[in-house]
């Protein structure tokens, strides 16, 4: 007879152990799910990057309603469990009770409210599940929204760094002396806290909070801190640490001390009763890290169906995932006596690498900033290796032992089998390469075996090196992706063929290049047409049919169905009538919100679809253009003030900067373009971090290129240094019109230069005048062809301008 198995908490490791059982034994049990969250099992870990705005709840669902009900499970989602009523067995929920053979509990933890005055106040909350994360997204919406989050550990920052990626001003409160203390050194923390600050979030260490106090209305609206700082916000997030959650197993009668306490198997102290995941206590220690988890959950399954198993508590590492920075801890790094480290810093790539060793033994790892050979220091203190050999060499990781050898697949090589690749998802080595050896070909195919690299991604390039170190020259490299469905060829090859053939219309794309659907999707189309346009700017004519719709209707549509419309500032230089213009055009439009943006102009936010020709119309009579603000081409170009008024300055940094603007003014690229000049090194207009940069100096100006500060933070690289600005300019005007002829449709042109190499690009603009100057002259004759000003030729055709008002309906209709 089909055993009732009835399980409490559907979160992941439970989905884990069910997944073990209906592997070793499907239809042994009949199993009941109750889950007090509306919905099953999500990795958790990855509600960070829905916070960011980097994947949907739909991207990291593990089980889904078919999954379920495939495997025959009766869900009880969105119902909390009310008692256990061991003795009738019996497992009572708000909607009636079930009865079990076996139990299996999986309550995880709760979150850990500081119990200041205030702390029950509407308006905080913890960082536990998605209506948290949902909480922290709609916060987000609100023009200068401000938060505070309680808690400098990991999920406090990625709280922090979430919210501050959705344009919330975020503080950050932390109680000890540097972030993630207990993960961190001194020093990466630091390093940590200074690239938070970076991004603009605030960081207060050794702060103490006092109260949280109430506004007028109810809702908590600022934190005091024990010096008498007050930090207002409009969310308080507390992220100071987890409990295991065990009030239900308690009042059952079930054996708890500071978790619910099970053995080896992952049985409680009612032999029907197991339990797994954060809310169990296994030999005095509690688990928050996923691996464990997972070996419980493989246990209790076994457990279940009678197979010999044991639980054992093994040392893990951490490889810590803050939104744009890279940390791994292991072991132990605290200062003892006997003991000696070996450090290694770079600070102009922002690394640092710490390594603690007592006698002979690695006992401890820390490491910021490159991280990749984390697994294998880890291996080496798990196993108590002596390095007495290798100790000069050690800090350099796998590649350089044994003769220094630059094999590439040296370091994963070096782990052993039991070596964690996918923290995620707590998949070794040994099941990597065990699924490669049956069968599993490519990356697809060793995902959907183990789940490596299926969740946040960062172990990827790990599981190719796995399928390359296993199949040898059997292993085919991942090809590049089709531009669509429509056809096979990438978009490299689209755009070389384009011009080899000399394609010069869409329908010849078409018809020539094989395409199987008569006239492009909407995935191909967008593509299509900026390749024919940026490679035959004299021969082809953009087709506004085949662009995005915020560029068909020159205005970002809004959630509303409103639009934002942002006129040009040159260089973020403006004058008291263009600001009368914009101030009479918001009182007679009813514009709701007037912002001040990043890019150093004004936004008119909440413009009706039906007035947009008419608000273009009036500011243009000012003398307004289009700021393409929803296009893919040049955005802004963001200036300080340099010499003409700064004490500082040592060149004219506003006169660069607008006449960058009104170069590229219109030109369309494979996406977004911002440029940003510094008067002086102090980089007030943050131009290291722009697709190009300028920064003045003393002796002339400090070209770089490929920054970003985006869902992606990363640093310019140096492209050049001349003496005039006439030679800053062609260079720039130069690397756009590279970019323009050479990257792929969407990349950015950090993502284009990481693929062609800086050197590459360095030697067809800095090195080669011919090839410069020829770059420029092609973008002079694009532009001479499509830089016009969408707002001017669409205000004052009455056929064009009736377009707007069904989207406008339409928009509202859909938004109501």
């Amino acid at each position: 007879m089909t055993r009732k198995l009835v399980v409490i908490g559907a979160g992941m490791a439970s989905g884990r152990m069910l997944e073990h059982l209906f592997e070793a034994e499907p239809g042994a049990y009949e199993v009941t799910l109750f889950n007090a969250e509306p919905r099953g099992n999500y990795n958790r870990l990855m509600l960070s990057p829905v916070l960011s705005g980097e994947k949907t709840y739909e991207d990291i669902v593990t089980h889904d309603d078919d999954w379920y009900a495939a495997h025959g499970v009766t869900c009880r989602f969105g119902e909390r469990v009310v008692g256990i009523d061991r003795a009738a067995r019996q497992v009572i929920g708000e909607a009636g009770a079930v009865a079990y053979d076996k139990l299996v509990i999986a309550t995880g933890s709760d979150p850990f409210i500081i119990p200041i005055p205030g702390h029950d106040l509407p308006g905080v909350i913890a960082y536990r599940d998605l209506e948290d994360t949902e909480a922290m997204i709609a916060l987000g919406e609100q023009p200068g929204a401000r938060a505070v989050v309680i808690g400098g550990g990991l999920l406090g920052l990625e709280a922090a760094a979430g919210m501050a990626a959705r344009g919330v001003e975020v503080t950050v409160v932390h109680l000890m002396g540097h972030l993630m203390e207990r993960q961190l050194d001194e020093a990466a923390g630091y390093l940590l806290r200074k690239s938070l600050m970076d991004k603009g979030i605030k960081v207060l260490c050794q702060a103490v909070s006092k109260e949280i106090v109430a506004g007028p209305d109810g809702r908590a609206r600022a934190l005091l801190l024990d010096d008498g700082t007050e930090l207002p916000f409009d969310l308080l997030v507390m992220a100071v640490g987890i409990r295991p959650s065990v009030a239900l197993a308690k009042e059952a009668g079930l054996a708890v001390g500071r978790g619910l306490q099970v053995d080896d198997q992952m049985v409680t102290s009612d032999p029907d009763v197991l339990a797994l995941g954060e809310c169990v206590e296994h030999d005095g220690a509690l688990f928050g890290l996923v691996a464990p988890l997972y070996d419980q959950a493989k246990v209790l399954a076994h457990t279940l169906t009678g197979r010999a198993d044991r639980f054992v508590n093994k040392e893990v590492s951490t490889k810590l995932k803050v939104t744009g920075c890279d940390l791994f801890s292991a072991g132990d790094f605290a200062e003892a006596e006997g003991r000696e480290d070996i450090v290694f810093r770079d600070p102009a790539r922002g690394v640092y690498k710490r390594l603690v060793l007592e006698g002979n033994r690695l006992v401890g790892a820390v490491m910021y900033g490159d991280t990749g050979d984390g697994a294998w220091f880890y291996s080496h203190i798990k196993d108590a290796t002596d390095v007495s050999e290798m100790r000069e060499t050690l800090i350099f990781g796998p590649a350089y032992q044994g003769g220094g050898s630059a094999d590439p697949l040296a370091a994963v090589a070096a782990l052993p089998d039991d070596a964690e690749i996918c923290g995620c998802n707590g998949v070794c080595k040994s099941t990597i390469v065990g699924a490669i050896q049956g069968g599993a070909g490519d990356l697809g195919a060793v995902r959907a075996c183990t789940k490596a690299s299926a969740s946040c991604g960062t172990c990827t390039g790990l599981v190719e090196q796995l399928l390359e170190l296993t199949l040898g020259d059997a292993y085919a490299a991942p090809a590049a992706q089709p531009v669509c469905g429509c056809t096979d060829l990438t978009h490299e090859d689209l755009r070389r063929l384009i011009k080899a053939q000399e394609l010069k219309s869409q329908p010849a794309v078409w018809q020539e290049l094989g395409w199987t659907t008569p006239n492009g999707c909407h995935v191909c189309r967008p593509a299509v047409n900026y390749y024919l346009l940026a490679d035959w700017p004299l021969d082809y004519r953009d087709d506004p049919q085949s662009r995005f719709v915020n560029e068909r209707r020159h205005a970002n549509i809004q959630k509303d169905g409103t639009f934002s419309v942002v006129p040009r500032m040159w260089g973020g230089i403006t004058t008291p009538d263009e600001l009368r213009a914009i101030a009479d055009a918001a009182d007679k439009y009813g514009v709701p919100t007037v912002k001040v943006t990043g890019g150093q102009r004004i936004d008119l936010l909440g413009v009706r679809g039906e007035d947009l020709p008419g608000i273009w119309a009036d500011l243009n009579r000012a003398g307004l253009v289009s700021g393409h603000a929803y296009s893919k081409g040049l955005r802004t170009v963001k200036t300080c003030v340099g010499s003409e008024h700064c004490r500082f300055g040592t060149q004219d940094s506003t006169g660069l900067g607008v006449k960058l603007e009104q170069i590229l003014w219109g030109s369309w690229t494979p996406h977004k373009v911002k440029l940003g000049v510094s008067g002086c090194p102090r980089n007030c207009a943050e131009a290291t971090c722009k697709d190009v940069g300028i920064v003045c100096v003393d002796s002339g100006y400090q070209v770089s290129v490929a920054g970003a500060a985006g869902m992606e933070v990363k640093e310019t690289e140096r492209l050049a240094d001349v003496a005039t600005e006439q030679e800053a300019i062609d260079l720039t005007v130069a690397f756009v019109q590279l970019y323009r002829e050479q990257a792929k449709y969407l990349d950015r042109p950090y993502k284009w230069v990481a693929k062609v190499g800086l050197d590459w690009v360095k030697a067809q603009i800095v090195d080669d005048l011919d090839t410069r100057q020829a770059l420029i002259d092609r973008f002079e004759i694009s532009q001479s062809v499509y830089r016009k000003d969408p707002w001017a030729s669409e205000a004052g055709e009455t056929a064009l301008r009736a377009r707007y008002a069904p989207l406008a309906t339409l928009s509202l209709e859909a938004a109501e």
